[in-house]
């Protein structure tokens, strides 16, 4: 079907009795292209704000309380903003709508009660009913045990050890600090220094969480449980566990002071160039911890670095919804690499010029954040040059494929004056990411070939993170950004890649998103990349993945996935509609070929009626993810560059077919 609009001919979209044409669609896109041109930092990035729950917050009382540091106004704003989060049965969950988290709720208990709060109080006594109902304290993870040990209120010997000593591991050891992935060596490393020192901050008694142990704490069994599979990895690890406190309490330790001061240097290594120990709020905090255990001041040049990078973390909000005072929060780290290359690229898909004078100055910002230093990255991959992009403002020991590759997708949107070096600087990263690519044919987002998956049975690792293997989402990216820089489909390389994908594929025809919420996010960037590389879409890999996005789109036109589908499968692609997704959602169809169905016309129709005013979209889920199970993101910019970017692909792919042309 065609209408005439101010004299020219327009194809449109039926949706019903609604015709969505592509001028209303042209002027979504520019009413989105300004807000994000508006955003634009004068010194050429965009950066919108990380937010995740309220364990930060819980956190950061428990830190300066620790250190005997801290701005009390901000502490107590910390408190508002944790109570905004309450859910109805009295605990806090780790995401949106999320099901009550024992280990946030615990923690966010203990916070109140440090800042003054009574166990009578009604709040508290609906909070610890919950708790008791659901386990009790001995059932947080081991990072809030550890972090409950350092207030008296837990007992060091029932946490998992963490002895130091685990970075004098040679590398050809078959567990060394680099067969880890580099988050959890930032976590681990400093926590290795407090399990070893054992700090103790002795707080009033009414401060303490004794009331949190089901029968009292002083009859709580609270060592780890023996799993039933009495041969397993599980058990044999516990074994090693219990013969390491074992050697602590006779101090058999011959190696401690030597252990101790190499995992020092370590930090401090790790602390240059950077925007605190990984540029990551659980490093950034345990570094502060472990450098005082060792002796430092809290005037010392370190320490005060270290607590400054973790204060800019911080964000302040006067005004908050629900609440009568001011909020603080604080988030996990800052993502200005990843959000100017984003919001480059999708500027450029949407027609801001290659020589704009906005996208020049993203794209020299971008290139003054190339990594010139090898990082931890090069133990695996010892003889190739640095190159590509961090996450963050400044963080060169670890450089991150997926990051690279989005932003070599953004550099290939402009033409830069600086023409000769901006080439040389791609071709770094590419080589890079080439050097970086895993033996199963996919690509990790820090480290190469980090898959010994036993080590996920270790005690200490029940953050759900403790590896950093090959994931399809990163991959699709890359074959995506390598097609865009002309390598062909026949490379060897590629059609190992390809073949990781289609290994990689659940029986209903999606991919698991590793780094965005969930099955939706893996497999649009998948189709992305397989499109990318030429992939005919008549496939029946690529039609049943379409078939699956089609089959879990929302009665309102939209799709929505929650991030409940971590812990159950069952449940993929199924959530309230958001912005972000329902735009995942059209570039998977749209890149597996699908231009005309109803499917495709409804999420056009969903995200052009719920566009706001100033171009922008409404996003309350959470639809990015730091650990899948544990720990998630709201990418506060998600929600305005992805539908974006649906809608000039989609704009693109209607002019083409009315012209007659591919793509």
């Amino acid at each position: 079907m065609t209408t005439v609009h101010q004299g020219k001919q327009v194809a449109t979209v039926r949706f019903g009795r609604l015709d969505a044409g592509l001028d209303e669609v042209e002027q979504a896109i520019d009413s989105s292209r300004g807000l994000l041109l508006s955003q634009q930092h004068p010194d050429g990035y965009w950066c919108g704000e990380l937010e995740a729950d309220t364990t930060l917050e819980s956190d950061y009382i428990m830190l300066h309380t620790l250190l005997g540091t801290g701005d009390e106004g901000r502490m107590r704003r910390a408190i508002t903003e944790i109570l905004r989060h309450q859910n109805e049965d009295g605990g806090w969950s780790t995401y949106t709508g999320g099901p009550s988290n024992i280990s946030a709720s615990v923690k966010a208990y203990f916070a109140l009660k440090l800042m003054g709060w009574s166990a009578s109080d009604p709040l508290l006594m609906k909070v610890r009913d919950w708790i008791l109902a659901n386990g009790g304290a001995t059932e947080v993870n081991t990072y809030t045990k550890l972090y409950l040990c350092f207030f008296g209120q837990y007992d060091y010997n029932a946490v998992p050890a963490i002895p130091p000593e685990i970075v004098l591991f040679p590398r050809w050891f078959y567990f060394n600090l680099y067969e880890i992935s580099s988050w959890s060596r930032a976590i681990l490393v400093p926590l290795s220094i407090a399990y070893a020192k054992k700090p103790f901050k002795k707080i009033p008694a009414e401060h303490g969480i004794d009331e949190l142990f089901v029968g009292g704490r002083e009859h709580a069994n609270l060592h780890l449980r023996w799993d039933k599979q009495i041969f397993g990895w599980r058990n044999f690890f516990l074994i090693c566990d219990r013969l390491t406190h074992w050697l602590e309490r006779i101090h058999v330790r011959p190696l401690r002071a030597i252990a101790l001061k190499k995992a020092e240097r370590w930090i401090l290594e790790r602390m240059e160039m950077s925007d605190g120990l990984g540029a990551i709020y659980p490093g950034i905090l345990n570094s502060a911890i472990a450098l005082r255990c060792q002796g430092y001041s809290l005037d010392d040049p370190q320490v005060i670095r270290a607590l400054d990078e973790f204060e800019k973390l911080g964000i302040e909000e006067p005004g908050v919804p629900g609440a009568s005072e001011p909020a603080f929060r604080m988030q996990p780290c800052k993502s200005p690499v990843w959000d100017t290359a984003y919001a480059m690229f999708a500027l450029g898909e949407a027609g801001v010029a290659s020589s704009d004078p906005r996208l020049l100055q993203a794209a020299d910002w971008m290139l003054s954040k190339e990594v010139r230093h090898k990082g931890d990255w090069s133990v695996k991959a010892p003889h190739v040059e640095p190159g590509g992009w961090y996450f963050e403002f400044n963080n060169e020991f670890y450089p991150d494929i997926d990051d690279s590759a989005q932003v070599l997708l953004a550099l290939s949107k402009v033409e830069n004056p600086r023409e000769r070096y901006q080439y040389e600087v791609t071709q770094r990263a590419i080589q890079w990411i080439w050097a970086m690519q895993c033996k199963s044919g996919g690509w990790a987002s820090f480290d190469k070939d980090n898959t010994k998956m036993i080590f996920q049975s270790i005690p200490f690792a029940d953050h759900n993170a403790m590896l950093d293997p090959p994931t399809v989402d990163i991959t699709g990216r890359i074959l995506e950004m390598l097609a865009s820089y002309g390598v062909a489909p026949q490379d060897p390389r590629v059609r190992k890649a390809i073949q990781f994908i289609y290994r990689e594929q659940e029986p209903d025809g999606s991919w698991f998103g590793r780094w965005g919420v969930n099955y939706l996010y893996g497999t649009f960037l998948a189709l992305r990349g397989l499109e990318a590389m030429g992939v005919w879409n008549h496939e029946p890999q690529i039609q049943q993945a379409a078939e699956w996005i089609r089959m879990v789109q929302n009665a309102d036109g939209g799709w929505g996935e929650s991030c409940a589908s971590y812990d159950d499968p069952t449940v993929r692609g199924i959530g309230v509609s958001t912005a972000s997704q329902t735009a995942w959602a059209i570039l998977g169809l749209l890149a597996a070929g699908d231009i005309r169905s109803d499917s495709v016309a409804k999420g056009i129709r969903w995200l052009l009626q719920r566009q706001q005013a100033d171009g922008s979209w409404v996003e309350d889920q959470y639809t990015g993810t730091g650990f899948p199970r544990v720990f998630y993101l709201s990418y506060h910019m998600y929600r305005n560059y992805f539908p974006l970017l649906a809608l000039t692909t989609y704009r693109r792919a209607k002019q083409a077919e009315s012209m007659g042309t591919k793509i």
